[in-house]
């Protein structure tokens, strides 16, 4: 690895770390900005969800653009805008603003995170490339799982603003970074202009149906709030695909997923960050709601995962590239998903060593051989100029499976939890305070409720029965989060295929998208 090439990596991971770190750092310090902002619940969600909710419905958009203009231009665009965007919410004096502001800095993200991966594949080439990937993974990794201990600790020394305010120097040293060592790539034969209508459908697609999952917990299904945009988005889609399917120019190539690594590997990510993302926001809930961590000890509980990927990932990453993805794109999410089942084991007086860590090892050893061949496969599968479109496909999809699945199997085990509540309570009648407390419960389950007000005799049963409920609740999302894990390794078993070697020594291996092509059928 050349001192360039070096550079670069180090400007990508700078870059798309503050994306994936923005994602999980502000969770912590929600309580802090509804007190100082007056924020109630659904202004708490909104904080995360705005930014999600932009980012996903555009990083198609991001990749197409770093194609066409250039990735160096494009990524260094979205550095400047990702920092102003969180001087906005650091300085944010309402709760509107900043739900503004964390919308506008999702947008900036998009251009950022598709357009990092698409660079790293632009510099390095075979096996530097997957254990280039396998360090960007790393170090992504580490900033999205020690996001909630790092934002607990600004919290509770600084304040609530801290979060934003760090991530300004991380982007001033990234675009210098950027300007002196990247080297401009783009897609020669890439159309010139934007595919506006694809842009708009491609986002209201996405931002139809994320909506309605998250206004559906408090509106209900019936509620024309939650269900017109979930028709909305559906039929937006739908002519999304159609559209790009006969546009003359269309912002996303369709062909890519009639290449099979491409098409398999993007299952694998649907299924497997479905798992990731869910797992581990039950795990964090459950510590911190019912078994008594803090925030801070919630985040060092999965700090072992940062540390597995990032000693690991470079190593599976160049396994990927060098002998072949199947082997540990099939065994890492099985592994993974044999660790969260782990977390199955947990109950309220759950012991660190003895429960808590042996899971978190064994998930974040298969997460580790996971991702890195994961996102090595989806850039090796296609040509150079189109790993930007590639990249930004890849992180669409695992951002919504994430989104997705946190909103579908977080009604699931809402249901189970309310149904695990009532049995246990059964029919004695409860007084005002203690329905109250039921009531309040349901509407946040994986906890324990408040009973200081309930009475002496009502309390500890309304506490004993919401504690085994959100026990039972959570083994349920950790083994519905650990068969969806399993059912990428599954999936990558039946459908990848491992590119052939060359057959004289010192020859370069074929092409992966020459190579998946002539494999069809």
């Amino acid at each position: 690895m050349t001192r360039q090439q070096r550079l670069t990596l180090i400007a990508t991971i700078l870059g798309s770390t503050v994306v994936f770190l923005d994602s999980t750092i502000v969770n912590v310090g929600l309580p802090a900005i509804g007190r100082d902002l007056n924020a109630g619940l659904a202004g708490q969600q909104w904080v995360l969800e705005a930014y999600m909710l932009t980012m996903v419905s555009l990083l198609l958009v991001g990749g197409s653009l770093g194609d066409q203009f250039g990735r160096k231009r494009l990524f260094v665009i979205g550095l400047v805008a990702f920092g102003g965007t969180s001087i906005l919410c650091a300085l944010a004096p309402t709760e509107e603003f900043l739900i503004g502001a964390r919308a506008l800095q999702g947008i900036a993200g998009a251009l950022l995170v598709p357009g990092s991966l698409a660079i790293v594949a632009a510099t390095f080439a075979g096996e530097e490339r997957g254990k280039a990937v396998g360090t960007w993974t790393a170090w992504t990794g580490i900033a999205t799982v020690f996001g909630p201990a790092g934002g607990g600790a600004l919290v509770g020394l600084v304040s609530w603003r801290a979060i934003f305010w760090v991530n300004i120097p991380l982007i001033a040293a990234t675009v210098v970074l950027a300007l002196r060592a990247v080297e401009e790539s783009r897609d020669p034969e890439a159309s010139r202009g934007v595919d506006v209508p694809g842009v708009l459908l491609s986002a209201a697609g996405l931002a139809g149906p994320v909506f309605a999952l998250i206004e559906q917990p408090t509106h209900g299904w019936s509620d024309p709030l939650v269900w017109l945009p979930l028709v909305a988005g559906v039929v937006c889609f739908a002519l999304f695909v159609i559209w790009e399917a006969v546009a003359a120019r269309p912002m996303l190539d369709l062909s890519l997923f009639r290449i099979r690594n491409f098409a398999v590997a993007n299952v694998t990510t649907l299924t497997v960050y479905a798992g990731l993302g869910a797992g581990l926001l039950f795990v964090g809930l459950y510590l911190q709601q019912v078994v008594g961590y803090s925030a801070f000890e919630a985040g060092l509980a999965t700090t072992p995962i940062s540390l597995l990927l990032f000693f690991l990932s470079p190593r599976w990453g160049r396994l990927a590239s060098g002998t072949g993805p199947r082997l540990p794109m099939t065994l890492g999410p099985i592994v993974a998903g044999l660790g969260t089942f782990l977390f199955m084991r947990l109950d309220p007086s759950a012991s660190y060593p003895v429960d808590v860590l042996p899971a978190v090892l064994v998930f974040g050893l298969g997460l580790s051989a996971t991702v890195a061949p994961l996102t090595a496969t989806v850039l090796d599968s296609v040509s150079e100029r189109r790993v930007g479109i590639a990249s930004g496909v890849n992180n669409g999809v695992a951002r919504v499976a994430s989104l997705l699945a946190i909103a579908v199997l977080g009604a699931v085990i809402s249901a189970h939890f309310g149904a695990r509540l009532d049995a246990a309570l059964g029919s004695r009648p409860l007084g005002p305070a203690a329905a109250s407390a039921v009531g309040e419960a349901k509407e946040q389950p994986l906890g324990v409720p408040d009973v200081e007000e309930v009475g002496a005799a009502a309390a500890p049963r309304i506490e004993a029965a919401a504690t085994d409920a959100s026990t039972s609740a959570f083994r349920l999302g950790a083994l519905l989060a650990g068969v969806l894990m399993i059912l990428g390794g599954i999936a990558s078993a039946v459908g990848i295929r491992n590119p052939r070697r060359p057959a004289v020594a010192g020859e370069d291996p074929e092409p992966a998208d020459k190579l998946d092509l002539s494999a069809r059928g």
